[in-house]
């Protein structure tokens, strides 16, 4: 069956200065939507901005770090502004505060919240009622480690818990609205905060790191930003009208080792 072009969207993409959020906006671009990147990074920002108006895409760009309560809302004003509207909100920004749980600070453990919860809940609310106009949706970028917990990103993984069932929650609540809600949680993915392990192939630690986990996955290699991006897309698009409530897991087959890998099988459960 041949491909549904999605209508024209406007999209406001967070985190969008590199990895996954600048993937979003690459194939978002390419497909012909109008896009207002955000992200802490202004030079990145700047950066990717230049590159896809060479490329003929029309969209603007807003600085703001997500972690402060009041930004959200000035990043969406500015977005609807600058798009005339709102079709498609991708929450993506998240930096984790790496850590057991019994060793994070205060300040760290409410540093990953504030990014990847509550900062996607502040943004959906000021979008609410300009997506709910335009039948639009919201796909936020969440974590396999929300699903599985991993012993150095205790934190993390507890906010990325949180933020898949507050995508729920949102589902629920707004689909009355018409407004759909999902997100998408990667696996091992090669972005900017881990090009330093899977990259750098003349390390042989590293080399040694990526191999084994590429050899733990059924796919047999590391995810790039772009397969979580075209999930985001199809998510965001017509075929997925039907879709919400829903994280689609693309880790390259890691979560359905993972029980496995600990020794439990169909006799032993």
């Amino acid at each position: 069956m041949e491909r549904t072009r999605p209508d024209r969207q406007r999209f406001l993409i967070t985190g969008a200065a590199s990895g996954i959020g600048k993937a979003v906006a690459e194939l978002a671009a390419a497909d012909g939507h109008q896009l207002c990147l955000v992200d802490v990074n202004a030079q990145g920002l700047a950066e990717v901005e230049a590159a896809l108006r060479e490329q003929g895409a029309q969209v603007s760009s807003v600085g703001a770090d997500l972690a402060d309560p009041q930004e959200p809302q000035r990043v969406v004003e500015f977005a609807v502004g600058a798009l005339g509207g709102l079709d498609v909100l991708v929450s993506n920004a998240g930096a984790p505060k790496m850590g057991l749980l019994s060793t994070l600070t205060i300040e760290e453990f409410d540093a990953n919240i504030a990014i990847n919860v509550r900062a996607t809940w502040l943004l959906a609310t000021a979008a609410r009622q300009w997506l709910a106009s335009a039948g639009g949706c919201v796909v936020a970028t969440g974590s396999i480690c929300g699903h599985h917990p991993a012993p150095p990103q205790g934190g993390y993984s507890v906010a990325k818990a949180g933020l898949l069932m507050l995508v729920k929650q949102l589902a629920l609540e707004w689909g009355p609205d018409g407004i759909r809600c999902n997100s998408v949680s990667p696996g091992p993915t090669i972005t900017g905060l881990t090009e330093g392990v899977f990259n750098d192939m003349d390390d042989p630690r590293q080399r040694a790191i990526r191999e084994m986990r590429e050899s733990n996955l059924p796919l047999r290699r590391i995810g790039m930003p772009e397969d979580v991006a075209r999930a985001i897309l199809f998510l965001a698009g017509p075929e997925a009208s039907q879709i919400t409530g829903v994280d689609l897991l693309v880790d390259g087959g890691m979560s359905v080792v993972l029980m496995p890998a600990a020794g439990v099988s169909a006799g032993r459960m």
